[in-house]
């Protein structure tokens, strides 16, 4: 077969030359041409993808469902479901009330006393079996405050004691003066002469072993904890019984409330510190304060202003008078809290909660605040035994009553007299200062309050305008 000449093929095209026009609608069904090809290719493939994937196995899929349509519900299982729920409902109900159903410190006060067979003294058992529940929630941890100025002072009367023999014996130097053998080694903490509480300058040999008694402590504990700083604590020291029922009963109530609250705390640090030998180690080293009041204001009277300001970590620096002792209140409004309420919650006559504040400080390390504050906010167990007392098997319940609605964190200065003779180990760690929130659920308490406090809550209440 011939193969035609360029030059011949050139020749042929040279028609265009002359005629331009043809030109441009034969190169377009040229490309015509050349997509039309694999576009049949593709527009098959497709075809079989799509009656494979789509129309097979969609028409399998809607058979499938055909086959296993199942029966209407009937009213029989709508009612199964509606009972379903109302338990459900009934279920967190019981909850709630349980969180508030606690044992008491004494069954002879609440919810109302036996006139027929009153004493005075049921209420100087109160107070005593109040003060002995923080003892035992402090030894439950492990707490232990620093030592005492007269500890101090015994350990350095020995130790004196004990170098004036060793200095009779082997002629060694007087450990008081400033020669040689009593300015051997760096000052553990502070400079010369700065004991708290001591007379007359002091050598670098009575600052190590004030620190060594200061480290000896730290370690044999598990949290700080000083029972003078919880608020109650000293107002039933020496409590005498007012001839008024009233405010006894009312004073004994707030102390059952505000020791409710302890446990919980006590539970947070024990919860937070687990797995630590001492609190050197430990997130939270002291539990420095608990305050219903943070002197602010008297238990059950009206503030007028709703600023409140106070110091970070403060210690009171005496015991408050009766009528001022440190005990909770109920909010029944703004001005009655130790701050604002940030969640909208009141003591009020119709509602299902009653509330309270509470102030807590505490030196925590910088890195386990959030740890702490968790703690604190979560879900806690208690013993129930029934009203009165043992009128039920003890049954385990649950509560979560406590809410932050402040918080501050400020630095420590360990040579400041608040913290002089704490230890409080390698970590950073700073002072902790929170205001609480503290819900009672009225359903769970309802039989044990005493009705001098319904009354009372009634005409705050009116007074508030809610």
């Amino acid at each position: 077969m011939d193969i035609p000449n360029f030059k011949d093929i050139l020749q042929k095209l040279s028609v265009f030359k002359n005629n331009t026009a043809l030109l441009v609608p034969v190169i377009v069904a040229l490309v015509g041409i050349l997509l039309f090809i694999p576009a049949q290719l593709l527009s098959g493939k497709l075809k079989a993808q799509v009656q494979k994937e789509s129309i097979t196995a969609g028409g399998a899929k809607v058979d499938r469902l055909r086959r296993d349509f199942s029966v209407p519900i009937q009213p029989e299982s709508l009612d199964a479901r509606i009972v379903a729920h109302g338990n459900d409902a009934n279920e967190i109900s019981d909850l709630g009330r349980q969180s508030t159903m606690r044992d008491l410190l004494s069954y002879d006060i609440f919810p109302e006393i036996d006139v027929n067979n009153f004493s005075g003294l049921i209420f100087v058992e109160f107070g005593q079996k109040f003060r002995a529940g923080i003892e035992g929630l402090i030894e439950s941890v492990n707490g232990r405050d620093c030592p005492t100025q007269v500890e101090i002072d015994v350990g350095l009367e020995a130790s004196s004691a004990s170098t004036n023999r060793r200095r009779g014996m082997f002629g060694a130097g007087d450990p008081y003066s400033m020669g040689p053998a009593g300015a051997a080694g760096p000052m553990p903490r502070g400079r010369l002469g700065s004991l708290p509480g001591m007379r007359g300058p002091r050598s670098q040999i009575d600052l190590k072993i004030v620190d060594q008694m200061c480290q000896k402590r730290a370690a044999s504990a598990f949290v700080y904890v000083n029972p003078s700083d919880i608020g109650g604590y000293d107002h039933w020291l020496d409590y005498k019984y007012d001839v008024n029922m009233v405010p006894a009963v009312k004073d004994a109530w707030y102390h059952q409330l505000a020791y409710w609250v302890t446990e919980d705390i006590f539970n947070a640090i024990a919860a937070t510190n687990a797995g630590h030998e001492s609190l050197l180690t430990a997130p939270v080293k002291r539990f420095q304060s608990l305050s219903f009041t943070m002197g602010l204001k008297r238990p059950g009277s009206r503030r007028t202003s709703k600023a409140v300001i106070r110091s970070l970590g403060g210690r009171r620096a005496s015991q408050q008078k009766d009528e001022e002792s440190d005990r909770p209140a109920y909010v029944v409004e703004d001005r009655d809290g130790l701050t604002e309420s940030l969640t909208g919650r009141y003591s009020v006559a119709e509602g299902a909660i009653d509330v309270i504040h509470f102030s807590i400080t505490a030196v925590v390390a910088q890195k386990d605040i959030l740890l702490f504050m968790q703690e604190l906010c979560s879900a806690k167990e208690h013993q129930f035994s029934g009203y009165p007392e043992g009128s039920q098997p003890p049954q385990t319940f649950k509560h979560n009553q406590i809410t932050i609605l402040e918080s501050k964190i400020g630095a420590l200065n360990p040579d400041d007299m608040l913290h002089y003779y704490y230890r409080y180990g390698d970590d950073a760690v700073v002072v902790l200062d929170l205001i609480c929130e503290y819900i009672f659920n009225k359903a769970g308490y309802e039989p044990i309050v005493p009705q001098a406090i319904k009354d009372m809550l009634a005409s705050l209440d009116e007074t508030s305008g809610r």
